[in-house]
């Protein structure tokens, strides 16, 4: 495994990591880069697209009304003009994405298109001939409209491309063009090719860390070292705060990267490969399609964006409604905790989330103690500790209710693996294979293995790893589906007390 103790420069608005000692910046643009509130780097292409069209449909407006109101009419058909204006709008976006007018390369290029844009201007203009002529529409519309349409909007849209062009160029300079959050790991001759302002440009990417293996042969880096040195790599990659991960490893050595990423694999973000020198020699020579499909995804992320959309809105729905109808049995167990024994109602302990970031879980107190450290003891049947009103509501799973507040606040699901005590993740992550994986989700209040009767401790490591097994099927099969399964099931397994003690 790389050094991780090497030099880490800040510049203003990144953070860089240089494994080696020779991790500098790369481009003047790197420190000017303080970003507040920026424009998705995702938008710039619609957004260019949607400026012409405004600038066409206003165009056939003023075309209409300006001739007219030339000869002394009274500009009544203005709405008839703008119409054709967005029939035309949709003929020429259509055409300039053909002509690769809203291809980022093509924006940030300081060649003037000027002759490209009156092309795709001409098209257009045809394209609302034909229609005009297929809808008997040409007797009923002024030519000396079309015409004054016709130079207005084609100036219109030279104008807005010449200035378009260069505030984006003002933009990214500036620091205002928001790309997706990465962390960039290679060797030093890949990254050297990847300047900040270039991976914003070229693939959309804000790069937040960078990692500089020790030397270009990257074969045995991941997998050497200790562990501790893994997981300070991984640590790292994770208090980024980064949507995904990117590679700079040449492609000829694809032993490289499957090394790289067995160690990846515990981080639950997409790792995508960026083109090598030889590839990106042949991609400056070509205009045919955007430079970023070519980054390959070697890993894909455990949920896509939908399915965590989908999956937080039955979350919060569930939550939200389970706390307003069980606030009263609530209150009256609160209040059944506080006379029996000392101590908070509330019991708080710190647990790994997604992406094995800590937070707190709530608890009702159900034991006349509250460890929270290096020595966290699992409750056994019989347990001196357990409260009479505690063992009650561990029976019947009363007690995980106020994580209820937790699915709210966005640290727990409904449904997922249950979190250990930070204890025990340090434990069974040394004896159980991909024990880390479970963190590729958020954990639930309840999961795959608690309806399969996995509640309540562990004392063998057998009964753990077939907890572990049951988790990252879940995460391997999930669907909303299977959440509202598992929710059910949850109910009917409440009724029967295994392993809740």
């Amino acid at each position: 495994m790389p050094v991780i103790s090497g030099s880490r420069h800040r510049s203003r608005g990144r953070i860089v990591t240089d494994l080696t000692n020779a991790g500098e910046s790369t481009s003047s643009f790197e420190s000017r880069s303080r970003v507040r509130l920026a424009i998705p780097f995702s938008l710039i292409e619609p957004l260019f697209a949607a400026v012409d069209c405004s600038i066409i449909v206003a165009a056939g407006a003023v075309g209409g009304i300006a001739y007219q109101r030339a000869l002394g009419g009274t500009g009544e058909d203005a709405s008839f003009y703008a119409g054709l204006g967005l029939v035309a709008s949709f003929a020429y976006v259509l055409v300039a994405h053909f002509l690769g007018l809203y291809r980022l390369n093509q924006l940030l290029d300081d060649e003037l298109d000027g002759g490209r844009v009156w092309a795709g201007w001409c098209l257009a203009a045809l394209v609302l001939v034909v229609v005009l002529f297929l809808f008997k529409s040409g007797g009923d519309t002024s030519r000396g409209s079309v015409v004054c349409f016709f130079a207005i909007g084609g100036a219109g849209l030279l104008l807005a491309r010449w200035q378009g062009k260069r505030r984006l160029r003002s933009a990214l300079v500036a620091g205002t063009i928001r790309g997706r959050r990465a962390v960039v790991i290679g060797t030093q001759g890949e990254l050297a090719q990847f300047a900040r302002a270039d991976l914003l440009a070229r693939f959309g990417l804000h790069e937040v860390e960078r990692i500089t293996l020790p030397r270009d042969d990257a074969a045995r880096l991941p997998l050497s070292g200790s562990v501790q040195h893994g997981d300070a790599l991984m640590n790292r990659i994770r208090r980024a705060g980064a949507e995904e991960i990117v590679l700079a490893l040449s492609w000829s050595s694809p032993q490289d990267i499957e090394s790289l990423l067995d160690r990846l694999r515990v981080i639950p973000l997409p790792v995508r490969l960026l083109p090598d020198l030889a590839v990106s020699t042949v991609l400056r020579h070509q205009t045919s399609m955007p430079q970023r499909v070519y980054m390959v995804e070697v890993q894909p992320p455990p949920l896509s964006t939908l399915d965590r959309l989908t999956k937080r809105l039955l979350d919060v729905s569930v939550a939200a409604t389970s706390l307003l109808l069980l606030l009263p049995p609530l209150i009256v167990v609160a209040i059944a905790i506080k006379l029996e024994s000392r101590g908070p109602v509330i019991f708080r302990q710190r647990r790994h989330g997604f992406n094995g970031k800590p937070f707190v879980i709530y608890k009702l107190r159900s034991m006349s103690v509250q460890e929270d450290g290096g020595a966290v003891v699992q409750a056994t049947k019989q347990d001196p500790r357990v409260t009479r009103v505690g063992r009650l509501i561990r029976q019947t799973s009363i007690d995980e209710l106020p994580q209820l507040l937790n699915v709210l606040q966005g640290h727990m699901s409904i449904v997922g693996p249950r979190p250990h005590a930070l204890v025990h993740d340090y434990e069974y992550g040394r004896m159980i294979a991909n024990y880390a994986f479970r963190h590729h989700v958020k954990p639930g209040i309840t999961g795959w293995a608690q309806v399969h009767g996995y509640r309540g401790g562990t004392p063998q490591l057998e009964l753990m790893k077939q907890r572990i097994a049951l988790d990252l099927w879940y995460i391997d099969n999930w669907s909303l589906m299977l959440d509202i399964h598992i929710m059910f099931k949850t109910a009917v397994e409440l009724i029967r007390p295994r392993n809740a003690y």
